[in-house]
């Protein structure tokens, strides 16, 4: 299946120059999202992943239709102040500048094959982010799956060594 038929590319959008690529027109298609969600399954499935991890929001859509298949946890990657319990916490830039990213302290156990999922590489900050809080926990990243990757920003440059799964590729 060609998912890029489904993603809708909007100019100018969250600023002048950016070309948004929009997956919830994707999303709203069940067979389209379910085919997204199973070839990422597949992945996971290959890699013997015990859970799922997500930064907010978007993480979250990707993540937790995997985990559900899969029959494992979903941890939630969230900005500062987000989560309820005692965290650790990473800084990090984004496209558009910076913020902090924390997760529970409990949320990962020792040795864990963990799954990293996120609807888009960009220039690669808040996975980098995500991957040195689980490794902090002692979470083993065995893999990350995208929906789409943006090869122009290089974001798998600070990825480096990791096993990356990527459906679309702009």
């Amino acid at each position: 299946m060609d998912l890029k038929q489904y993603v809708t590319v909007v100019p100018d959008y969250p600023k002048e120059g950016v070309q948004f690529k929009d997956i919830t027109t994707l999303m709203d298609k069940g067979e389209v999202y379910r085919y997204a969600t199973d070839q990422i399954v597949e992945y996971a499935k290959e890699r013997d992943i015990d859970l799922i991890v997500g930064p907010e929001a978007r993480g979250f859509i990707i993540g937790c239709p995997v985990a559900y298949a899969l029959g494992v946890g979903f941890a939630p990657v969230r900005k500062e102040g987000k989560l309820p319990r005692e965290v650790i916490k990473v800084d990090y830039g984004l496209e558009y500048g910076k913020d902090v990213l924390t997760i529970h302290k409990d949320a990962i156990r020792s040795g864990q094959r963990v799954l990293i999922t996120d609807d888009l590489l960009a220039t690669g900050g808040t996975i980098e982010a995500s991957i040195k809080l689980v490794e902090e926990l002692g979470g083993i990243v065995a893999g990350i799956a995208f929906l789409i990757e943006l090869t122009y920003l290089d974001g798998r440059k600070k990825l480096d060594g990791y096993d990356i799964l990527t459906l679309m590729q702009y």
